[in-house]
């Protein structure tokens, strides 16, 4: 039990959360032209004693539901006295995009480019520097939720900077089939954390706008690991180590033509070199051209859209010797 109480207050938008309590916020974003405020929906779960403070959050991209959900499940188990540490948990972070159903906001800008933001920027800009300022610089850990974009599937998977030691250790524990190491990209929310020094795992899984049970399931099992794994919450149950693929790179393949493509393979399936993942048809099937893999790998996601152009990227493979 912590002796003094005052180590695990934490103060968000002005508002003090005191040790064993729990909170619902709003952090007010902006006025929509009819002049009804849109705000960030914010849980705090600040446990009875000091520990690692984890935000999670979902819907950068306004029409990525799983992570929704997944936060829900989770904050519907956590116990703020049981809690060591602190859980900053956002849902909803792209409130424009989650209302229209879109990945962007109003302007058409990806909130996950527009990190660390400005006050005075753009929409998208202002929205990630509030982000940065009441959720980021308060967290000691981060994980991002996020599903494949819209007509594509992703196999459940963790991404992050397996060189970091930190990171590589959550990932780890969170558990999914793969752990794929991938660079941070300008301008997103895990580049603007990580050069903060504040180790984040990217958890890809599912379709856009469309709710995948086995990728939530995967996705509140992994954070409650990623959380015992910190000495956070004791898990109900002992867990065992999760068989996990680590690999270095990926590779698209492509349309070589134009036509409709027909899917031969299935998400999490091995493999090799010229083995042939689908084929291309035209309408009436009088040609047909085989689409085979350029490397060996894991199947990470592929396109839902049979209708492709050539140099669509068609199926996407975790790279593996």
């Amino acid at each position: 039990m912590n002796d003094n109480p005052q180590e695990n207050t934490i103060e968000i938008a002005k508002e003090i959360i005191p040790p064993g309590r729990s909170r619902r916020l709003d952090l007010p974003v902006s006025r929509l032209p009819t002049q009804t405020l849109l705000s960030l929906p914010v849980t705090i779960v600040n446990g009875l004693d000091p520990g690692p403070k984890l935000w999670l959050s979902a819907a950068i991209h306004g029409d990525e539901l799983n992570g929704v959900e997944i936060i829900r499940q989770v904050l519907a188990q956590i116990r703020p006295e049981k809690l060591r540490g602190t859980l900053l948990a956002v849902p909803i972070v792209n409130v424009f995009g989650f209302i229209e159903q879109s990945r962007y906001l109003p302007d058409r800008r990806d909130l996950n480019r527009s990190f660390p933001g400005s006050e005075k920027g753009s929409l998208a800009s202002r929205l990630a520097f509030l982000f940065m300022r009441e959720i980021v610089s308060q967290s000691t850990h981060g994980i991002d939720l996020h599903t494949a974009a819209i007509n594509r599937v992703n196999l459940p998977q963790i991404r992050g900077n397996l060189q970091d030691p930190e990171t590589h250790r959550c990932a780890k524990a969170f558990g999914t089939k793969i752990m794929l190491h991938a660079n941070t990209r300008d301008g997103s929310l895990r580049q603007a954390a990580t050069k903060k020094g504040i180790p984040v795992l990217l958890y890809e899984a599912g379709e856009a706008l469309r709710f995948n049970a086995e990728a939530i399931a995967i996705g509140v099992q992994g954070i409650l690991r990623v959380m015992n794994c910190l000495d956070m919450y004791d898990l109900a149950e002992t867990v065992s180590e999760t068989e996990t693929i680590e690999v270095t790179s990926s590779k698209w393949i492509r349309a070589s033509r134009g036509g409709i493509f027909h899917l031969g393979v299935n998400l999490g399936e091995k493999v090799v070199k010229k083995q042939e993942l689908g084929f291309i048809t035209d309408a009436v099937g009088e040609s047909q051209i085989k689409v085979r893999a350029s490397v060996s790998g894991i199947v990470l996601s592929y396109s839902l859209n049979p209708l492709v152009n050539q140099g669509d990227a068609i199926v996407h493979l975790a790279i593996i010797n």
